[in-house]
């Protein structure tokens, strides 16, 4: 099984950790190695074949992370647009190197799983599935409480119960509390974690059939006879932005769907991150050299600058301060650091 991890997104959520010239990927936020060499080290458990997908201004850092990698395995985008022109353009290289046949994972550089051989297990399964169906087959995560902040897909019709293999009925979008746990409850929905699998030509075809735009777009691309050229550059840069999911994987008709077998955190905020980051005995994290702390519980500190930093008498806070800003939030609406990381921006 070849493998594309990719490697784009600014990481808004996470400002002043992630910022677009760092963005999340890039960070070491759960341990030792960064999010995005974690991913790789998911990946090599797939197959021998791995490439990353990355925008330009980032492909210096992602080839410092992962020297193991020939050059000619990161695949930089020459500007951003959006995750279906990511996988054309991963396709369209996959395409002239290798069997149209091979099944192809496709899966994200900032996400955080610790179960790497369930992991492995799962997209071994969908590969055969795919293989033997001749179809895209996506991996869905069980929910584990009702969350109002991932998509769910639906499932109907078993296609092999025993080793969690369902058709896909149906995919919802972020749902409102109320109806999240009407999803949980029910036993019929999975997280939708933006995980494929299939041959360039099971994605082709179904590109064919139902999203002829995007298999023009592949055309143009294929027909240019060296990647990574002015000509090749420009004709990328003409694509317009769009998101596989819409573009592609929500009008195809024939889908499958492994239910996953390993942990998952898309770690989209502060408080996601302290969720999986160690704690002390009142779940505290503290990251970083001078550090001051009296009377508090349930804090994410973090301190990458020499000034002092001293947090007294609060809960359920993030604190982190980084040359690029200082961010105090309270962590149960650290989400919403992503406006103020974008009217930075601006």
């Amino acid at each position: 099984m070849i493998t594309v991890i990719i490697a784009g997104g600014s990481g808004t959520r996470l400002w002043p950790l992630s910022t677009p010239k760092f963005p999340k990927h890039l960070l070491k936020l759960t341990g030792e190695r960064s999010m995005l060499q974690t991913a790789y080290d998911r990946a090599s458990k797939l197959g021998d074949t791995i490439y990353v997908v990355t925008e330009s201004s980032h492909s210096g850092h992602v080839r410092a992370q992962l020297p193991e990698l020939p050059k000619s395995a990161i695949l930089i985008e020459p500007g951003r647009r959006g995750t279906a022109h990511c996988i054309i353009y991963a396709l369209d290289v996959i395409a002239r190197k290798h069997d149209h046949d091979e099944p192809i994972a496709f899966i994200h550089s900032d996400h955080h799983i610790r179960d790497i051989g369930g992991f492995a297990r799962s997209f071994a399964v969908a590969a055969k599935v795919s293989q033997t169906n001749n179809q895209i087959t996506l991996i869905g995560i069980e929910p584990t409480f009702p969350s109002t902040g991932f998509g769910y897909i639906e499932r109907d019709g078993v296609i092999n119960a025993s080793k969690g293999v369902f058709n896909v009925e149906s995919f919802k979008e972020k749902p409102d509390y109320k109806t999240a746990k009407v999803y949980v409850e029910s036993g019929n929905y999975l997280w939708n974690c933006g995980y494929f699998v299939g041959s360039a030509n099971t994605f082709l075809n179904e590109m064919r059939l139902n999203a002829p735009d995007l298999y023009k777009s592949f055309e143009i691309l294929s027909a240019i006879a060296k990647v990574g050229t002015k000509q090749y550059d420009d004709a990328y840069l003409a694509l317009d932005n769009q998101v596989i999911d819409i573009a592609l994987i929500e009008k195809t008709k024939n889908l499958a769907v492994v239910a996953a077998s390993f942990d998952w955190m898309d770690i989209g905020s502060f408080k996601d991150l302290h969720d999986v980051v160690p704690q002390d005995e009142y779940g505290n994290y503290f990251n970083g050299d001078n550090i001051h702390t009296i009377d508090v519980a349930n804090v994410y500190i973090r301190n990458e600058e020499d000034k002092p930093v001293a947090v007294i008498g609060l809960d359920n806070v993030v604190v982190v301060n980084t040359p690029d800003g200082i961010l105090v939030s309270r962590k149960d609406v650290s989400h919403k650091t992503s406006d103020v990381a974008k009217k930075l921006q601006s």
